[in-house]
């Protein structure tokens, strides 16, 4: 029951940004945006307005001397200018306080008519002038008193502020700093110093010369050190200099001395960003929206930083505040991509998957180029079967993104879920060409060696990703999975697993005590746990139990981790409810909170169905949250797992002189350590093909990596020796022509011509897979490896089986299956015996057809068919477990207590009232969907 191997599919994920710059990848918040260096816009003052200058009304036009009619002199004016000229002069300066320039124009003239050589009155009447835009005629009045007061500080810094204004910022310099020599403590001169020397400084700075733009604004602050600017544009220099201390410390001095400084604390926000101080960076932004609320800068970098602050707490395990940091950040910024996208990994995590596709598409919608957005729709897509759309997303992630890695990886992924192995090999071959470190791409390459039937390409591929991840759990396990069908050597193969098993336990805390009331004969809670609850192999085998249980006796728990559920769950799920069992979605859940519920639930016996194969749930099974625990049913071989008790089986898959090693303890049940039920939309048998063709047909519908080399060699001797016989083969890899041309090409070398053999692809519909078993008259098994679901299949459709025996379990399922049929008969010892058996099967069409006809009514009335009765059994060996548990036997911690010990239990016992045991791999390799995070 092999199943196909794991893959890894990329799923891009939640993302913590970089300081500046904006990307929508695994870390894909865009980074706060820096304000930079910022001019003085208001030369009349010391204080800097931001960058966006508040510009002044337009000025009043100014009024020349000449053309002023008396007429506009207000009545207080036109008596004051009447008085003399020092209380017109008073008068004027009233005015001008009050920037009323072109009445105090007027005045001032009177003045000067009165007095020609009064200096403050040409000052003054200047400022007028150029309060009302007339800088020529300003700056002749200051020309004029400089002649008459050479040394006067108010008009050399009314002229450094026309210079300043007209741009000639050395002059305007050089006028501050003469006003300077003039009056050292003039104020006004030092504050416009500080405003001149500061843009010199931008001016320096911006044409690269750092070091001495960077003087300038030291000069700016010898001239004013209050003068916030200053201090603000070098905070910029040093953060551009990563000198992030120094940065700090300018800008909290700039906000210190003008506290409605803005950008000030916006750009504090983004070094506490950058240092990974979210909560610093937050409340700086907050100040920065409370002195001005509409700026757009800081509302943006407040979404970035929320949207880290979601990511961080959602990896420290709070996804729900995760998701509201998330919705924060878009009340700041409504079109943020990164946040969108961000929620759509968290709704993802959350199994919330209809929200997540929102979330990726609104993404997409503001940010056309997020191709993580585009790699985790297909994600999506592809657990939930939409292979096609899922093709359409990751190649629309690869148009943004050429050598998008994960969405090379996905690609291939799907390909190889589809068969489509030379479409799949060259993606993947891609994905590893521009990521030559990406661990799972190799763990996708060995999957797809695998299906491919190159076992030791296979792990060989395995085992590179494992160097580059020591710890990825898809290449390790695929790899055990990998090993049984080459099954080489039974040391080689139990230490493999109990390395895995040692190093997997690392990373759980096992519970060594529980609070299960230890009564030998009370009512037991028996938990189930596994992903195959659908139409799956392992689901063939596991129906019986959750159907013919004693549900008055036994209380079942069924932890499904299904991914995708179908007809068939629904069916367990409610007949497990209607008998008063209990049903729980584990799917996505983590698996140590999967294994608090357990202990949350009492389960006294916790029995998994999946061991090494796809989307497994062994780190349960490893924080040992139940006081018994046993695997069944869906992995060949031992788990290796130290809280491991018990593994089912039996006397014949598992007989007692085995050499094969478990860490488990086997408990054999009498019989088969299988009950199958079979699927009912097989359909009737039909008359065996070859009394209508003239020819008998062989067949298998195993997958490739069972067809070894060995077993094409035996199988192309039974050809040889029945020149008119045919071989049809169904596996997954046959749409694909390079595989199938491989393939007839191994038997061609050997002297079957490929026209012999029939290739069929993986069939979709359960109805018509069955159907094709109507064209093979006998079924070839598989070794080292045997078949499982498909040698039960082609028993039900009235095809007798020839398989051969061996040392370890995957090799002996077809004996047990075949002996409860009593096709002993048909199990060979050796490969010359398996070639003899089937040949004289096939030698006698008339015993072949009257066995096609009887075989179904034969297999369902033995007992691997026998529900009930396989029930029975089964429930009789949770019993004598348990009884064994409550007097203190309970193999799993001795272990644990010695974990140098090597493991080998085999306790030969047939337990009361013989169970039906497991065995064999429904090996699904783990495939590893990448999505970025």
């Amino acid at each position: 029951m092999a199943m196909p191997p794991s893959h890894s599919s990329a799923l891009a994920g939640a993302s913590s940004s970089p300081s500046a710059s904006s990307s929508c990848s695994s870390s894909s918040s865009s980074g706060a945006a820096v304000i930079g260096l910022i001019r003085d816009r208001d030369s009349s003052s010391s204080a800097l307005d931001h960058q966006q200058s508040k510009r002044r009304q337009p000025p009043a036009p100014a009024i020349d001397e000449d053309d002023a009619p008396s007429a506009r002199i207000p009545a207080a004016a036109a008596a004051a200018a009447a008085a003399p000229a020092k209380d017109s002069l008073a008068y004027a300066e009233i005015l001008l306080s009050r920037s009323k320039f072109a009445d105090a124009q007027l005045l001032y003239k009177s003045v000067l008519e009165a007095e020609p050589s009064c200096v403050q009155a040409l000052v003054s009447k200047g400022v007028c002038l150029q309060m009302q835009g007339n800088a020529r005629q300003a700056l002749e009045c200051f020309a004029s008193a400089l002649k008459l007061d050479p040394s006067n500080a108010r008009a050399l810094t009314q002229c450094g502020i026309l210079y300043k204004e007209e741009g000639h910022l050395l002059e305007a310099s050089e006028a501050y700093q003469k006003a300077l020599q003039a009056d050292p403590k003039y104020k006004p001169a030092l504050e416009s110093l500080a405003v001149v020397l500061t843009d010199i400084g931008t001016s320096l700075k911006l044409s690269g010369n750092v070091h001495d733009g960077m003087q300038k604004y030291f000069e700016a602050l010898r001239a004013d050190a209050t003068y916030a600017p200053a201090f603000y544009n070098l905070g910029v220099v040093y953060s551009e200099m990563l000198q992030y201390d120094t940065a700090l410390n300018c800008y909290e001095k700039a906000a210190a001395h003008r506290p409605m400084y803005a950008e000030a604390y916006c750009n504090m926000g983004v070094i506490y960003k950058n240092r990974g101080d979210l909560d610093a960076a937050i409340a700086c932004y907050e100040r920065c929206l409370a002195v001005s609320p509409n700026f757009e800068i800081a509302k943006n970098n407040m979404a970035i930083a929320l949207t880290d602050l979601g990511t961080k707490v959602k990896l420290e395990g709070n996804i729900h505040q995760g998701v509201a940091y998330y919705k924060k950040a878009l009340l700041y910024n409504w079109h943020y991509a990164d946040a969108m996208y961000n929620l759509g990994v968290a709704y993802g995590e959350m199994l919330k998957f209809d929200m997540a596709v929102v979330m990726y598409e609104l993404a997409l919608h503001f940010n056309p180029q997020c191709a993580e957005a585009c790699n985790n729709l297909g994600v999506i897509y592809k657990d939930r079967d939409n292979l096609d759309r899922a093709v359409e997303c990751y190649q629309m992630a690869l148009t943004i993104k050429p050598d998008f890695s994960q969405s090379l990886n996905n690609l291939g992924v799907v390909y190889t879920v589809q068969g489509k192995m030379d479409s799949a090999s060259a993606m993947i071959e891609k994905a590893i060409l521009a990521n030559p470190s990406y661990a799972e791409a190799y763990n996708n390459l060995g999957v797809l060696h695998r299906d491919a039937g190159n076992i030791y390409l296979a792990i060989e591929a395995y085992e590179r990703c494992l160097r580059i991840d020591s710890d990825s759990r898809n290449a390790g396990q695929n790899r055990l999975l990998a090993m049984n069908y080459i099954y080489e050597d039974e040391d080689k193969l139990y230490h493999a697993h109990r390395d895995w098993g040692k190093r997997f336990l690392r990373l759980y805390s096992p519970y060594t005590t529980w609070s299960n009331s230890k009564e030998p004969d009370r009512p037991l809670t028996i938990g189930y746990i596994s992903p195959d609850y659908f139409t799956h192999s392992v689901s063939y085998f596991i129906e019986a139990p959750l159907m013919h249980h004693d549900y008055s006796n036994y209380r079942v728990v069924v932890y499904s981790a299904v991914v995708k559920a179908d007809a068939k769950t629904q069916r367990f799920k409610d007949a497990v409810l209607k008998n008063g069992g209990m049903w729980k979605e584990v799917y996505g859940i983590d698996e140590k909170k999967v294994a608090a519920l357990v202990r949350e639930d009492n389960v006294d016996i916790l029995v998994e169905l999946t061991g090494h194969t796809a989307n497994n749930k062994l780190g349960v099974m490893a924080c040992r949250p139940a006081p018994l625990q046993a695997t069944w049913i869906g992995y060949p071989n031992t788990t290796g797992l130290a809280t491991i008790d018990y593994r089912f089986t039996d006397s014949l898959a598992d007989p007692p002189d085995t050499r094969q090693r478990h860490v488990e303890e086997l408990v054999r049940l009498p019989g088969c350590f299988l009950c199958y039920t079979p699927s009912a939309e097989a359909g009737p048998i039909v008359q065996a093909p070859a009394l209508t063709n003239g020819f008998v047909t062989f067949g298998s519908f195993n997958n490739l990596a069972k067809i070894t080399p060995r077993v094409v060699r035996v199988w192309a001797r039974i050809l040889c020796a029945v020149p008119t016989a045919r071989l049809v083969v169904k596996c997954k890899p046959f749409c694909c022509d390079g595989i199938r041309d491989k393939f007839l090409a191994k038997f061609e070398e050997l002297g079957v011509q490929p026209m012999r053999l029939d290739l069929l692809p993986l069939i979709l519909l359960n109805h018509d897979h069955m159907q094709a078993y109507s064209f093979m008259d006998i079924s070839l098994d598989t070794f080292p490896y045997a078949g499982t679901t498909t040698t039960c299949e082609s028993l039900y459709m009235g095809i007798p089986c020839v398989t051969m025996a061996g040392k370890v379990h995957a090799n002996n399922v077809g004996v047990t299956l075949l002996s409860q049929v009593g096709l002993c008969n048909l199990i060979a010892r050796t490969e010359d015996e398996y070639v003899k058996k089937a040949v004289d099967l096939a030698s006698d069409v008339s015993k072949l057809s009257a066995l096609r006809t009887g075989l179904r009514d034969r297999m369902l009335k033995s007992q691997l068919c026998n529900g009930p009765s396989f029930v029975q059994g089964l429930e009789a060996a949770y019993r004598t477990l348990w009884q064994r548990y409550c007097q203190g036997i309970v193999p799993s911690l001795v272990r644990l207590r010695d974990d140098q010990a090597d493991g080998t239990h085999s306790d030969n016992t047939n337990w009361v009232n013989g169970f039906k045991p497991t065995a064999n791999g429904f090996g699904s390799a783990i495939i590893s969907d990448t999505r970025t995070r």
